[in-house]
């Protein structure tokens, strides 16, 4: 019995005429940034629900599928190896996001019994409901349960679905700190923290089959250069990444929300990541070799003079020049520039120089690294920047006699750091802890929340509950 065609076909042709009407009428153009944010919600909140009906579906097409009989399967019918290239055929989707359908219900949906036909309880009851409301789709049911998983079968399955119900509290946003609906990304977090703190044991038999395949291959060299392949140990990897980050700290491209031009603005460096990666790794080399050091992020930053007018100075306005930059700067952006590095001042006027300031003390290395073990990365929810590509921002400006102390520095990205005063966010140091202030679009109540990305910090938090409960 088809229960389901005729409802979904209407639903196609009412779903039809909303996205031509939209466009036919311009909605979305004429809408406020308000209603437009409000819209964008509604529209993703659909999308969620549409997740889950196709979840269940590919859940369903897996079932059918497992039969011990080839001939019997679903996939065999329909002459597809297995259920991602079935789900990859009827859904136009990549394989890889076949497969994450294919992972996801099998975290979500029920199963049924092989002697009565009744539907079990799904391995994670509390996501499955979560995702059937529309509270979390794909990629919010993978960031919970992927995780949790990895844990079994060292963490029993009771222990998994009650970590799984807090994650989705907070997804819900009835976590214990009362923060916004979560995410994807911190949803991961949060979900990582709680396997990690389930899974004391879990480590070692982890490092162990890391150790045995871990392996660095040169390839036969071409007229085009080297190959190289291989696996890295963990903190091998996190070594090399410290290296890419201390040379590759990028300054990215984004939309200037000032900017009148209709594209974004120009890349400063045309090089993939890739081939930035590959210099990065070969200066470190060439360093190493010749005498051990290598460029740290923080402690040894640049000294830039920045020359400006006496009169621009003062008022805040007007343009400013920095040293090995032949285009002016605004103040503002010399000010942002002195945030991160050690900057000696030179002020003119009537081009006679009439002051020239000391170098001006900024964070060294060692408050750098505790800042971020504090901080994990940019503050601002949801950015995801990793402390290595932060900048310390001065929480009460330096030129205000803010101090350069770690109860005055937070972690910004070089995009929220470069804009804040323009996109809304507020922060502030409570007690040497940060705290943020988001705009309204963001969070209607508009509450001071302390924030963290640090893992060891969150994993504190979870092993006090854990003892409270």
């Amino acid at each position: 019995m088809d229960l389901l065609t005729d409802r979904l076909d209407d639903l196609h042709m009412r779903a039809i005429g909303l996205v031509r009407d939209a466009a036919s009428q311009r909605a979305l153009e004429r809408a406020t940034e308000a209603e437009l944010a409000a819209q964008v919600a509604a529209i993703a909140g659909f999308a969620r629900l549409a997740e889950a009906l196709v979840v269940d579906a590919v859940g369903e097409m897996a079932r059918r599928s497992a039969r011990a009989v080839r001939d019997e399967r679903m996939t065999s019918h329909f002459g597809c190896r297995d259920t991602v290239e079935l789900v990859q055929s009827l859904t136009r989707v990549r394989p890889q996001t076949a497969a994450r359908l294919v992972r996801a219900s099998t975290a979500v949906r029920p199963a049924v019994s092989d002697t009565s036909g009744e539907a079990l309880d799904a391995p994670f009851p509390s996501v499955r409901e979560a995702m059937l409301d529309g509270t979390v789709g794909v990629d919010g049911i993978l960031a919970i349960t992927d995780p949790l998983q990895a844990t079994a079968p060292r963490v029993s399955a009771q222990a998994r679905r009650a970590a799984a119900d807090v994650v989705v509290a907070e997804a819900r946003g009835e976590g214990p700190d009362a923060a916004p609906p979560a995410c994807a990304a911190l949803l991961r977090i949060h979900a990582q923290t709680w396997a990690l703190a389930l899974d004391q044991d879990g480590a070692e038999p982890r490092e162990r089959v890391a150790e045995r395949k871990r392996a660095v291959v040169m390839g036969v060299a071409s007229p085009v250069g080297v190959p190289i392949r291989g696996v890295l140990l963990p903190e091998v990897a996190a070594q090399l990444q410290t290296i890419f980050d201390a040379q590759l700290s990028p300054k990215v491209a984004f939309d200037d929300p000032s900017a009148d031009a209709e594209g974004p603005l120009p890349a400063r460096d045309d090089r993939t990541r890739a081939q930035r990666q590959h210099d990065a790794l070969a200066a470190a080399l060439r360093v190493a070799a010749s005498s051990g050091l290598l460029p740290t992020i923080g402690g040894a930053a640049p000294t830039l003079v920045v020359s400006v007018d006496a009169d621009d100075l003062a008022r805040g306005a007007g343009y400013a020049h920095v040293q090995g930059c032949d285009q002016p700067v605004s103040v503002t952006v010399a000010r942002h520039i002195a945030c991160g590095g050690v900057v000696q001042r030179v002020t003119l006027r009537a081009g006679r120089i009439v002051g020239i300031g000391t170098e001006e003390r900024v964070f060294n290395r060692h408050q750098r690294r505790a800042i971020a073990l504090r901080d994990g990365g940019c503050v601002i929810p949801g950015c995801g920047t990793p402390a290595g590509w932060c900048e310390i921002h001065h929480v009460t400006e330096h030129a205000a006699g803010g101090p350069t102390h770690t109860d005055n520095g937070v972690l910004l990205c070089w995009y929220h750091h470069r804009f804040l005063e323009r996109i809304g966010w507020r922060i502030r140091m409570n007690r040497g802890i940060p705290e943020v202030l988001p705009p309204p679009w963001h969070d209607a109540r508009r509450e001071w929340r302390a924030v963290t990305t640090s893992p060891t910090r969150l994993r504190k938090r979870v092993e006090k509950r854990i003892l409270t409960t």
